[in-house]
């Protein structure tokens, strides 16, 4: 099973993000050769969790972004005709709140600044600014690659690109300040899609895999990895496009909730 994470992880460095489109077949990823040495990954890296309970959700929403805040859940939804930013109650799965975007724009990760729910676009290069309370629209802000996932350290934005670059932007401004490269055994880790800032860490979904990993802020190395194969029983998994996808934290409680896209069941875990 290492060898099986190492090969979904490393990715040889010159190679680019290729997500194309959300239908099947849409990405490459390139295979290290497992011979080399440190392409397996040692066993300390490895986060082991328990799973506390899971919980229904709209199995109909494409996720995208997920935070917790007051009690209950902020979901960011996609596909084109389809995204969405919701409000959703805990632990029904209900959901209280919603409103649609524009047919054109596909929504992607969501991160909640004081007041104001931030929402990233795939491909329009710009994302959408709401009231948390009203979800009346504030404006928009502007980003200079795709939009994948987006989280908030408390000072300071962190979008991902699908690459394996994590750009950190003024949450005023919405300038970029720094980038850091993510890497695993010194190679590039791509396909990082939905943020959580948690424990001091960025958390990362890895896109099309079963795996999410925590990555050191200052040096963007990767610390540790949750490997959540399994995780969503495969009767339930109704397409290859519903991966895993979705992280949120309540640090009032210490409590992690993962989920994935459409998928019918949200899972709190606990760190062992």
């Amino acid at each position: 099973m290492l060898a099986a994470l190492a090969t979904t992880l490393l990715v040889s460095a010159p190679a680019a993000s290729a997500r194309m489109d959300p239908s099947p077949g849409s990405v490459a990823l390139d295979t290290p050769d497992p011979t080399r040495p440190g392409a397996t990954l040692p066993p300390e890296i490895l986060t082991h969790y328990d799973v506390i309970g899971s919980y229904v959700r709209d199995p109909a929403a494409f996720l995208q972004g997920l935070v917790w805040y007051d009690g209950g859940f902020y979901e960011s939804t996609g596909l084109y005709g389809q995204s969405s930013l919701r409000r959703v109650d805990f632990p029904t799965g209900e959901v209280k709140q919603l409103v649609p975007l524009p047919a054109q724009e596909f929504g992607e990760g969501l991160a909640l600044v004081g007041d104001h729910l931030l929402q990233l676009t795939w491909r329009s290069m710009h994302g959408f600014i709401y009231d948390r309370q009203s979800f009346s629209p504030l404006g928009q802000f502007p980003y200079n690659t795709e939009g994948w996932g987006l989280t908030y350290d408390g000072s300071a934005l962190i979008l991902s690109d699908g690459s394996n670059t994590l750009t950190y932007l003024d949450p005023e401004s919405f300038q970029p300040t720094r980038t850091i490269q993510v890497t695993l055994d010194g190679r590039p880790v791509r396909e990082l899609n939905e943020l959580e800032w948690l424990h001091g860490e960025i958390w990362a979904n890895v896109w099309q895999s079963d795996v999410i990993v925590r990555i050191d802020p200052q040096t963007g190395n990767v610390i540790g990895v949750l490997d959540m194969a399994g995780l969503l029983p495969p009767d339930q998994n109704r397409d290859r496009d519903d991966v895993l996808n979705g992280i949120a934290y309540d640090p009032d409680t210490d409590r992690i909730f993962v989920s994935g896209k459409r998928w019918p069941l949200l899972f709190e875990i606990h760190l062992q």
